[in-house]
Protein backbone atom coordinates (compact mmCIF):
# COMPACT_ATOMS: atom_id res chain seq x y z
CA UNK A 1 0.00 0.00 0.00
CA UNK A 2 1.49 3.73 -1.41
CA UNK A 3 0.72 6.78 0.28
CA UNK A 4 -2.50 8.68 -0.30
CA UNK A 5 -1.81 12.44 -1.83
CA UNK A 6 -2.05 15.19 0.77
CA UNK A 7 -4.96 16.41 0.87
CA UNK A 8 -4.73 18.52 4.10
CA UNK A 9 -5.27 21.97 4.78
CA UNK A 10 -1.20 22.14 5.37
CA UNK A 11 -1.00 20.60 2.11
CA UNK A 12 -3.29 23.00 0.29
CA UNK A 13 -1.46 25.93 1.58
CA UNK A 14 2.20 24.22 0.67
CA UNK A 15 0.96 24.14 -2.73
CA UNK A 16 -0.78 27.28 -3.18
CA UNK A 17 2.86 28.50 -2.35
CA UNK A 18 4.48 26.66 -4.69
CA UNK A 19 2.18 27.89 -7.63
CA UNK A 20 3.83 30.52 -8.86
CA UNK A 21 7.21 28.61 -9.30
CA UNK A 22 4.88 25.59 -11.04
CA UNK A 23 3.72 27.57 -13.57
CA UNK A 24 6.98 29.34 -14.11
CA UNK A 25 8.55 25.25 -14.54
CA UNK A 26 5.96 24.62 -16.57
CA UNK A 27 6.83 27.97 -19.59
CA UNK A 28 10.44 26.79 -18.90
CA UNK A 29 9.65 23.27 -20.18
CA UNK A 30 7.62 24.77 -23.10
CA UNK A 31 10.99 27.05 -24.02
CA UNK A 32 13.59 24.08 -23.14
CA UNK A 33 11.22 22.10 -25.93
CA UNK A 34 10.93 25.03 -28.71
CA UNK A 35 14.59 24.80 -28.74
CA UNK A 36 15.78 21.71 -28.82
CA UNK A 37 13.46 21.30 -32.00
CA UNK A 38 15.43 24.00 -33.24
CA UNK A 39 18.61 21.83 -32.75
CA UNK A 40 19.50 24.66 -29.92
CA UNK A 41 21.42 23.81 -27.58
CA UNK A 42 22.60 26.28 -24.71
CA UNK A 43 24.81 24.10 -22.72
CA UNK A 44 27.58 23.97 -25.18
CA UNK A 45 31.03 25.20 -23.94
CA UNK A 46 34.57 24.77 -23.22
CA UNK A 47 34.33 21.95 -20.67
CA UNK A 48 31.13 19.90 -22.57
CA UNK A 49 32.88 19.85 -25.91
CA UNK A 50 35.98 18.06 -23.77
CA UNK A 51 33.60 16.05 -22.63
CA UNK A 52 33.30 16.67 -19.54
CA UNK A 53 29.98 17.75 -17.74
CA UNK A 54 28.91 20.58 -16.06
CA UNK A 55 26.96 20.54 -12.56
CA UNK A 56 24.64 22.89 -10.76
CA UNK A 57 26.13 23.23 -7.45
CA UNK A 58 24.32 23.19 -4.29
CA UNK A 59 26.80 21.28 -2.31
CA UNK A 60 28.75 24.64 -1.80
CA UNK A 61 32.79 25.96 -2.02
CA UNK A 62 34.53 22.55 -2.40
CA UNK A 63 37.51 22.10 -3.88
CA UNK A 64 36.54 19.06 -5.96
CA UNK A 65 33.55 21.09 -7.35
CA UNK A 66 35.82 23.99 -8.42
CA UNK A 67 35.07 26.21 -5.24
CA UNK A 68 32.96 29.16 -6.64
CA UNK A 69 32.92 31.45 -9.29
CA UNK A 70 34.83 34.22 -8.97
CA UNK A 71 33.33 38.11 -8.71
CA UNK A 72 32.92 39.64 -12.44
CA UNK A 73 35.71 42.33 -11.03
CA UNK A 74 37.75 39.81 -10.55
CA UNK A 75 37.94 38.12 -13.74
CA UNK A 76 38.75 41.40 -15.68
CA UNK A 77 41.28 42.19 -12.78
CA UNK A 78 42.99 38.83 -14.13
CA UNK A 79 42.29 39.70 -17.59
CA UNK A 80 44.50 42.75 -17.44
CA UNK A 81 47.23 41.04 -15.41
CA UNK A 82 47.61 38.46 -17.90
CA UNK A 83 48.92 40.93 -20.28
CA UNK A 84 51.53 42.44 -18.84
CA UNK A 85 55.15 41.13 -17.58
CA UNK A 86 55.26 42.23 -13.98
CA UNK A 87 58.70 41.28 -11.04
CA UNK A 88 56.90 38.81 -8.88
CA UNK A 89 58.91 39.57 -5.87
CA UNK A 90 57.60 43.25 -6.42
CA UNK A 91 54.40 42.24 -6.96
CA UNK A 92 54.24 40.37 -3.59
CA UNK A 93 55.28 42.99 -1.46
CA UNK A 94 53.00 45.55 -2.91
CA UNK A 95 50.29 43.09 -2.57
CA UNK A 96 51.21 42.94 1.45
CA UNK A 97 51.49 46.68 1.72
CA UNK A 98 47.55 46.73 -0.01
CA UNK A 99 46.55 43.79 2.25
CA UNK A 100 47.70 45.04 5.58
CA UNK A 101 46.05 48.59 4.25
CA UNK A 102 42.65 46.69 3.61
CA UNK A 103 42.49 44.36 6.32
CA UNK A 104 44.63 46.40 9.35
CA UNK A 105 47.34 43.14 9.52
CA UNK A 106 50.89 44.07 9.77
CA UNK A 107 51.49 42.29 6.12
CA UNK A 108 49.82 39.69 3.70
CA UNK A 109 50.45 37.18 1.27
CA UNK A 110 48.81 35.78 -1.36
CA UNK A 111 49.84 31.83 -1.35
CA UNK A 112 47.96 28.72 -3.61
CA UNK A 113 45.21 27.92 -1.18
CA UNK A 114 44.24 28.14 2.49
CA UNK A 115 46.96 24.64 2.70
CA UNK A 116 49.95 26.28 0.55
CA UNK A 117 49.44 29.49 3.42
CA UNK A 118 50.09 26.33 5.95
CA UNK A 119 52.87 25.00 4.56
CA UNK A 120 54.35 28.45 4.00
CA UNK A 121 53.61 29.68 7.51
CA UNK A 122 55.25 26.84 8.86
CA UNK A 123 58.34 26.84 6.97
CA UNK A 124 58.46 30.48 7.97
CA UNK A 125 58.26 29.24 11.64
CA UNK A 126 61.25 26.49 11.34
CA UNK A 127 63.40 28.41 9.34
CA UNK A 128 62.75 31.91 9.60
CA UNK A 129 64.62 34.12 6.95
CA UNK A 130 67.70 32.14 7.42
CA UNK A 131 69.08 31.08 3.68
CA UNK A 132 70.95 28.24 5.02
CA UNK A 133 67.77 26.98 7.12
CA UNK A 134 65.30 27.75 4.49
CA UNK A 135 67.84 25.44 1.57
CA UNK A 136 67.99 22.64 4.31
CA UNK A 137 64.31 22.33 4.56
CA UNK A 138 62.72 19.62 4.43
CA UNK A 139 65.52 18.41 7.10
CA UNK A 140 64.89 20.07 10.30
CA UNK A 141 67.91 18.72 11.72
CA UNK A 142 69.05 21.44 14.46
CA UNK A 143 65.69 23.60 14.12
CA UNK A 144 62.68 23.69 15.98
CA UNK A 145 60.16 21.21 13.98
CA UNK A 146 57.41 20.36 15.97
CA UNK A 147 53.73 22.16 15.07
CA UNK A 148 51.27 21.57 17.96
CA UNK A 149 48.05 20.63 16.21
CA UNK A 150 45.37 21.62 18.40
CA UNK A 151 41.94 19.20 17.87
CA UNK A 152 44.04 16.75 16.29
CA UNK A 153 44.50 15.80 12.89
CA UNK A 154 43.07 16.67 9.46
CA UNK A 155 43.24 15.71 5.84
CA UNK A 156 44.95 18.85 5.66
CA UNK A 157 47.72 18.11 7.33
CA UNK A 158 50.08 17.16 4.90
CA UNK A 159 50.50 20.85 3.82
CA UNK A 160 52.80 21.25 7.10
CA UNK A 161 54.29 17.52 7.41
CA UNK A 162 55.63 17.99 3.64
CA UNK A 163 58.02 20.72 5.24
CA UNK A 164 59.62 18.99 7.71
CA UNK A 165 57.28 18.90 10.46
CA UNK A 166 56.79 17.20 13.01
CA UNK A 167 53.11 16.98 14.42
CA UNK A 168 52.23 17.17 18.13
CA UNK A 169 48.21 16.00 18.48
CA UNK A 170 46.31 17.77 21.35
CA UNK A 171 42.55 17.09 21.80
CA UNK A 172 41.88 20.71 24.12
CA UNK A 173 42.57 24.31 24.48
CA UNK A 174 43.73 23.26 27.81
CA UNK A 175 45.82 20.56 26.70
CA UNK A 176 47.94 23.31 24.82
CA UNK A 177 50.27 24.43 27.56
CA UNK A 178 51.74 21.14 28.80
CA UNK A 179 52.82 19.60 24.96
CA UNK A 180 54.85 22.96 24.05
CA UNK A 181 58.89 22.08 24.69
CA UNK A 182 61.63 24.18 23.27
CA UNK A 183 61.60 22.05 19.71
CA UNK A 184 57.89 23.70 19.28
CA UNK A 185 58.05 25.99 16.32
CA UNK A 186 54.51 26.59 15.59
CA UNK A 187 50.61 25.90 17.31
CA UNK A 188 48.01 25.37 14.55
CA UNK A 189 44.05 25.58 14.86
CA UNK A 190 40.86 25.43 13.69
CA UNK A 191 39.17 26.65 16.37
CA UNK A 192 37.08 29.75 17.22
CA UNK A 193 35.55 32.03 20.05
CA UNK A 194 36.60 31.29 23.15
CA UNK A 195 38.69 28.67 22.29
CA UNK A 196 40.78 30.83 20.05
CA UNK A 197 40.98 32.94 22.67
CA UNK A 198 42.37 30.99 25.06
CA UNK A 199 44.92 28.98 22.71
CA UNK A 200 46.16 32.71 21.45
CA UNK A 201 46.48 33.96 25.29
CA UNK A 202 48.79 30.52 25.74
CA UNK A 203 50.70 30.97 22.46
CA UNK A 204 51.82 34.80 23.45
CA UNK A 205 52.45 33.58 27.28
CA UNK A 206 55.07 30.92 25.51
CA UNK A 207 55.82 33.25 22.79
CA UNK A 208 55.01 30.66 20.24
CA UNK A 209 53.70 31.78 16.52
CA UNK A 210 50.34 30.56 16.20
CA UNK A 211 48.24 30.33 12.83
CA UNK A 212 44.87 29.61 12.89
CA UNK A 213 43.23 28.22 9.52
CA UNK A 214 39.91 29.97 8.86
CA UNK A 215 39.70 28.68 5.38
CA UNK A 216 35.76 28.72 4.93
CA UNK A 217 35.39 31.91 7.34
CA UNK A 218 34.52 34.81 4.90
CA UNK A 219 31.80 35.15 4.77
CA UNK A 220 31.21 37.33 6.97
CA UNK A 221 34.00 39.83 5.55
CA UNK A 222 34.76 41.12 9.02
CA UNK A 223 36.64 38.32 9.57
CA UNK A 224 39.41 39.63 7.39
CA UNK A 225 39.73 42.38 10.29
CA UNK A 226 38.86 40.81 13.19
CA UNK A 227 42.13 38.62 13.82
CA UNK A 228 44.33 41.70 13.38
CA UNK A 229 42.38 43.03 16.09
CA UNK A 230 42.60 39.87 18.14
CA UNK A 231 46.65 40.22 17.46
CA UNK A 232 46.99 36.69 16.65
CA UNK A 233 50.27 36.02 15.04
CA UNK A 234 48.90 34.18 11.54
CA UNK A 235 45.55 33.39 9.84
CA UNK A 236 44.63 31.86 6.25
CA UNK A 237 41.36 32.45 4.43
CA UNK A 238 40.46 30.13 0.86
CA UNK A 239 40.76 32.50 -1.85
CA UNK A 240 38.66 30.19 -4.19
CA UNK A 241 35.54 29.52 -1.67
CA UNK A 242 33.55 32.91 0.32
CA UNK A 243 36.26 35.24 -0.90
CA UNK A 244 35.11 34.65 -4.72
CA UNK A 245 38.70 34.99 -5.91
CA UNK A 246 40.84 32.79 -7.94
CA UNK A 247 40.75 28.79 -6.87
CA UNK A 248 44.21 28.21 -6.89
CA UNK A 249 44.68 31.15 -4.15
CA UNK A 250 44.54 31.98 -1.17
CA UNK A 251 45.59 34.36 1.77
CA UNK A 252 47.88 34.68 4.73
CA UNK A 253 48.03 37.47 7.06
CA UNK A 254 49.22 38.40 9.92
CA UNK A 255 52.68 39.65 12.01
CA UNK A 256 54.88 41.28 9.10
CA UNK A 257 58.24 39.31 10.01
CA UNK A 258 56.17 36.01 9.73
CA UNK A 259 54.53 36.87 6.56
CA UNK A 260 58.25 38.15 5.45
CA UNK A 261 59.67 34.98 6.31
CA UNK A 262 56.78 32.91 4.80
CA UNK A 263 57.35 34.87 1.45
CA UNK A 264 61.19 33.52 1.65
CA UNK A 265 60.33 30.00 1.71
CA UNK A 266 57.81 30.34 -0.95
CA UNK A 267 57.95 30.80 -4.60
CA UNK A 268 59.17 32.41 -6.40
CA UNK A 269 62.15 31.51 -4.60
CA UNK A 270 64.40 28.42 -6.47
CA UNK A 271 65.98 26.22 -3.46
CA UNK A 272 62.90 27.35 -1.33
CA UNK A 273 60.88 24.17 -0.19
CA UNK A 274 57.45 26.04 -0.58
CA UNK A 275 58.39 26.43 -4.38
CA UNK A 276 56.24 24.08 -5.65
CA UNK A 277 53.35 25.85 -4.49
CA UNK A 278 53.49 28.86 -7.06
CA UNK A 279 50.94 31.68 -7.83
CA UNK A 280 51.19 34.04 -10.42
CA UNK A 281 50.27 37.21 -11.15
CA UNK A 282 46.81 36.68 -11.95
CA UNK A 283 45.83 35.07 -9.28
CA UNK A 284 47.80 37.50 -6.68
CA UNK A 285 45.75 40.90 -8.76
CA UNK A 286 42.35 38.72 -8.41
CA UNK A 287 42.33 38.01 -5.02
CA UNK A 288 42.93 41.31 -3.94
CA UNK A 289 40.51 42.74 -5.94
CA UNK A 290 37.93 39.82 -4.12
CA UNK A 291 39.28 41.62 -1.10
CA UNK A 292 38.43 44.73 -2.13
CA UNK A 293 35.12 43.69 -4.00
CA UNK A 294 33.77 42.14 -0.64
CA UNK A 295 34.43 45.25 1.52
CA UNK A 296 32.21 47.34 -0.85
CA UNK A 297 29.60 44.50 -0.99
CA UNK A 298 26.20 45.17 0.69
CA UNK A 299 25.88 41.82 2.35
CA UNK A 300 22.63 41.98 3.86
CA UNK A 301 20.79 42.22 0.34
CA UNK A 302 23.54 39.15 -0.79
CA UNK A 303 22.42 37.32 2.03
CA UNK A 304 18.82 37.93 1.57
CA UNK A 305 19.26 36.98 -2.58
CA UNK A 306 20.50 34.22 -1.08
CA UNK A 307 18.42 33.17 1.18
CA UNK A 308 15.49 33.72 -1.73
CA UNK A 309 17.09 30.88 -3.95
CA UNK A 310 16.69 28.11 -1.40
CA UNK A 311 13.59 29.35 -0.29
CA UNK A 312 12.62 28.90 -4.45
CA UNK A 313 13.41 25.01 -3.83
CA UNK A 314 11.87 24.42 -0.29
CA UNK A 315 8.40 26.01 -1.25
CA UNK A 316 8.77 23.44 -4.49
CA UNK A 317 9.90 19.86 -2.39
CA UNK A 318 7.42 20.91 0.34
CA UNK A 319 4.61 19.82 -1.86
CA UNK A 320 5.46 16.64 -1.12
CA UNK A 321 3.46 15.36 1.70
CA UNK A 322 5.94 14.21 4.49
CA UNK A 323 9.05 16.54 3.41
CA UNK A 324 10.54 18.89 6.19
CA UNK A 325 12.63 22.11 5.40
CA UNK A 326 14.67 24.13 7.34
CA UNK A 327 16.81 27.31 6.47
CA UNK A 328 19.65 28.55 8.38
CA UNK A 329 23.26 29.76 8.20
CA UNK A 330 25.87 27.55 10.31
CA UNK A 331 27.86 29.11 12.68
CA UNK A 332 30.76 27.39 12.09
CA UNK A 333 31.77 28.21 8.44
CA UNK A 334 29.97 28.43 5.68
CA UNK A 335 28.07 30.74 6.62
CA UNK A 336 25.47 30.98 3.70
CA UNK A 337 21.68 30.04 4.13
CA UNK A 338 21.21 26.78 3.64
CA UNK A 339 18.63 24.50 3.25
CA UNK A 340 17.65 21.09 5.17
CA UNK A 341 15.30 18.78 3.56
CA UNK A 342 14.01 15.90 5.50
CA UNK A 343 11.81 12.95 5.60
CA UNK A 344 11.30 9.20 7.09
CA UNK A 345 13.74 7.11 5.62
CA UNK A 346 13.19 3.85 6.86
CA UNK A 347 9.20 4.80 6.01
CA UNK A 348 10.21 5.30 2.42
CA UNK A 349 12.73 2.94 2.19
CA UNK A 350 14.40 5.90 0.24
CA UNK A 351 17.68 7.29 2.02
CA UNK A 352 19.96 10.51 2.18
CA UNK A 353 21.93 8.40 0.37
CA UNK A 354 19.70 7.43 -2.19
CA UNK A 355 18.64 10.75 -3.44
CA UNK A 356 22.31 12.25 -3.75
CA UNK A 357 23.14 9.36 -6.03
CA UNK A 358 20.10 10.03 -8.19
CA UNK A 359 20.64 13.76 -8.21
CA UNK A 360 24.34 13.14 -9.16
CA UNK A 361 23.16 10.07 -11.83
CA UNK A 362 20.75 13.10 -13.93
CA UNK A 363 21.19 15.41 -16.30
CA UNK A 364 21.93 18.16 -15.45
CA UNK A 365 24.41 16.92 -12.74
CA UNK A 366 23.01 18.14 -9.25
CA UNK A 367 25.06 17.84 -6.50
CA UNK A 368 24.11 18.18 -3.07
CA UNK A 369 25.73 17.54 0.46
CA UNK A 370 24.85 14.15 2.07
CA UNK A 371 27.20 11.78 3.90
CA UNK A 372 29.72 11.22 1.61
CA UNK A 373 32.90 13.61 0.73
CA UNK A 374 34.12 11.74 -2.61
CA UNK A 375 37.03 13.59 -2.32
CA UNK A 376 38.77 12.34 0.51
CA UNK A 377 41.39 10.11 0.81
CA UNK A 378 40.02 6.48 2.51
CA UNK A 379 42.77 6.53 4.78
CA UNK A 380 42.50 9.95 5.96
CA UNK A 381 41.35 9.49 9.44
CA UNK A 382 40.84 12.71 11.31
CA UNK A 383 40.68 14.31 14.99
CA UNK A 384 42.78 13.09 18.10
CA UNK A 385 43.63 9.43 18.31
CA UNK A 386 44.52 9.19 21.92
CA UNK A 387 41.02 10.28 22.67
CA UNK A 388 37.82 8.24 22.37
CA UNK A 389 36.03 8.24 18.61
CA UNK A 390 33.05 7.49 16.65
CA UNK A 391 32.36 7.44 13.06
CA UNK A 392 30.30 10.96 12.42
CA UNK A 393 26.63 9.69 11.99
CA UNK A 394 25.06 9.51 9.25
CA UNK A 395 23.31 12.76 7.81
CA UNK A 396 19.70 12.12 8.05
CA UNK A 397 18.74 15.30 5.68
CA UNK A 398 19.74 16.77 2.44
CA UNK A 399 22.24 19.89 2.68
CA UNK A 400 21.95 22.58 0.22
CA UNK A 401 24.05 25.87 -0.14
CA UNK A 402 22.97 28.79 -1.12
CA UNK A 403 25.90 30.51 -2.37
CA UNK A 404 26.92 28.35 -4.98
CA UNK A 405 23.44 28.01 -6.86
CA UNK A 406 22.58 30.21 -9.79
CA UNK A 407 19.54 32.46 -10.12
CA UNK A 408 18.05 30.45 -12.66
CA UNK A 409 18.98 26.99 -11.32
CA UNK A 410 16.79 26.95 -8.01
CA UNK A 411 13.60 25.81 -9.75
CA UNK A 412 15.28 23.28 -11.85
CA UNK A 413 16.84 22.10 -8.71
CA UNK A 414 13.17 22.36 -6.91
CA UNK A 415 11.74 20.62 -9.30
CA UNK A 416 14.20 17.81 -9.76
CA UNK A 417 14.41 17.06 -5.98
CA UNK A 418 10.53 17.36 -6.33
CA UNK A 419 10.29 14.33 -8.67
CA UNK A 420 12.83 12.08 -7.05
CA UNK A 421 10.83 12.28 -3.58
CA UNK A 422 7.53 11.78 -4.87
CA UNK A 423 8.56 9.09 -6.88
CA UNK A 424 10.53 7.64 -3.43
CA UNK A 425 6.94 8.28 -1.74
CA UNK A 426 4.77 6.84 -3.96
CA UNK A 427 6.81 3.57 -4.51
CA UNK A 428 6.78 3.50 -0.22
CA UNK A 429 5.68 0.37 1.24
CA UNK A 430 2.69 0.59 4.22
CA UNK A 431 3.63 2.31 7.34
Amino acid sequence: MSFMPDFSRRGFIRLAAAAPLLGQLAAKNVLASAASALGKDSRQNVYTRLGVKTIINCRGTWTYLSGSLEFPEVRAAQREASEYFVNMFELQHAASRRLAELTGAEAGMVTSGAAGAMASAAAACMAGSDPKYIWQLPDTTGLKQEVIMVGGRSAFDNAIRLTGAKLVLVGTAEELANAINQNTAMIYTTHLGSDLQTENAVAKKYNIPMLLDDAAGIPPIANIKLYAQMGLDMYTFSGGKGLCGPQCSGLLLGRKDLIEAAMLNTSPWEGAVCRAMKVGKEEIVGLLTAVETWLKTDFDALNREWHARVERIAKLVETVSGVETDISIPKDGNRYPTLYISWDEEKWGFTVKDCVQKLRAGDPVIEVAGADNPSIVPAVREGNPKQSSKESAQRRRLELVSSTIQPHEAIIVGQRIRERLSVARKAAPAA
